[in-house]
């Protein structure tokens, strides 16, 4: 594109989204979908330091497949319009007088462009035939002395209504967003949000038709997403044993966390030590639903490592991990496993997090006795465990830009 001045310039983007039949829910693993979002969410938040975008339109085209009623399909559009404006939304606040929805109704002209580039539909001319005649009346508002639908399935035997059904009527249920963005020249080189390349492909807009759309403008601030957490095990804390953790997300539903604990209680008078430090690393992989739409939230398995040493002695036996008056690094008790969890959004940046661990633990540990003022060694163990080595149910506080929960502790 070409820059003359402060002139302004036109950029648009666009995407096709896909919807089951019938439903409003939008799914990313349908049909691509997934990759069509990711475009759009790039183009909302990438951003370039010589120029500016403003978000000027947002289009929502609505179509529907002939089966059904006008008045169901009508709403089934509207619907999904407002479920991709909701996605949109949470990139950024934008005013719903960005927003213009267009229905489509029963889309006869996509059906017979659909029917032209398939070689493969049953009785090809004679369905084209009867598709142009049927979107004629449509357009010309001759009331048809037949329902259109029926008049397709009765046409030979119904065979290329079967094969339009299976193969070309999933690809009308999909709905158009377009986005439409000012580029101007900026010398300050503010940071706004810019859209996609302009050497990607725009799909064309229906055609025969007319748009009503608002002109409003709105800036989207620049955000590079970020996302990280620090946490806190309450199960350790009610144990009087503070500790502190933090994740960070490595991107495609990969994360690494690591957690530090540290105590040492004791009353020599009356012989008891609570003294236990060391901590953890884990590799988390996040999956499900909540995980594809907000990192750091849903479910998420890892692998995960430990090392602690502790000393433990309540009037009675004690118990002590790793070489008496060593440190973390002398024989210190280890353990190794997998581990599951589920993270829980409950304020706009605060998740709690449940995880267990089940793995092998092992390492050398000591019995003592106190005796007066001494403490008598009693045995030399090596420990040997396998089950539950790693409980947590943590508060976690997510920072980071993008990384806040939107459905809950705040607006949108």
């Amino acid at each position: 594109m070409h820059f003359s001045g402060l002139c302004a310039q036109e950029v648009r983007d666009s995407v096709k989204i896909y919807f089951r039949q019938g439903k409003i829910d939008l799914i990313p693993s349908l049909s691509g979908n997934q990759s069509a979002l990711d475009r759009i969410a790039d183009s909302l938040r990438t951003s370039y330091a010589d120029s500016v975008y403003r978000l000027q339109k947002i289009l929502v085209v609505g179509g529907a497949s002939p089966e059904g009623s006008v008045k169901i399909n009508q709403w089934l559009s509207e619907k999904r319009a407002g479920v991709l404006f909701d996605y949109l939304s949470s990139y950024g606040s934008l005013p719903d007088s960005l927003k213009t929805t267009l229905f489509l109704g029963r889309d006869w002209d996509g059906l017979i462009r659909l029917v032209e580039d398939d070689r493969n539909v049953p009785y090809q001319e004679e369905t084209l035939d009867l598709l142009r005649q049927i979107a004629d009346e449509v357009r010309s508002g001759i009331h048809p002395s037949a329902d259109p639908l029926r008049r397709i399935q009765q046409l030979r035997g119904g065979a290329p209504y079967s094969y339009m059904y299976r193969n070309l009527f999933p690809e009308l249920r999909a709905s158009h967003l377009y986005l439409w963005y000012k580029k101007t020249w900026n010398p300050l080189a503010n940071v706004m949000t810019a859209p996609p390349s302009e050497s990607q492909s725009v799909m064309p807009l229906p055609a025969d038709t007319v748009y009503i759309i608002r002109h409003d403008t709105v800036y989207l601030s620049k955000c590079c997403p970020f996302y990280m957490a620090v946490k806190t095990n309450l199960l350790y804390d009610a144990l009087a044993v503070p500790n502190v953790g933090v994740e960070f997300y490595l991107g495609k539903q990969w994360s690494i966390a690591a957690n530090w604990m540290y105590a040492w209680w004791k009353t020599d008078r009356h012989h008891r030590y609570w003294r236990i430090y060391g901590g953890d690393i884990a590799l988390r992989r996040w999956f499900g639903k909540a995980a594809k739409e907000k990192p750091l939230t849903g479910h998420h398995i890892g692998l995960y490592g430990q090392v602690l040493t502790y000393d433990f002695e309540w009037g009675g036996t004690g118990y002590m991990a790793g070489e008496p008056g060593g440190n973390i690094l002398d024989r210190a008790n280890y353990a190794v496993g997998l581990e599951y969890g589920y993270s829980l959004p409950i304020a706009r940046r605060l998740n709690l997090d449940f995880t267990i661990g089940l793995g092998y633990m092992g390492g050398k540990y000591y019995e003592y006795k106190p005796e007066d003022d001494c403490y008598v060694w009693q045995a030399t163990k090596n420990r040997h465990y396998f089950g539950p080595t790693k409980l947590e149910v943590s508060l976690v506080w997510l920072l980071g830009c993008d990384n806040y929960n939107r459905k809950k502790g705040g607006k949108r």
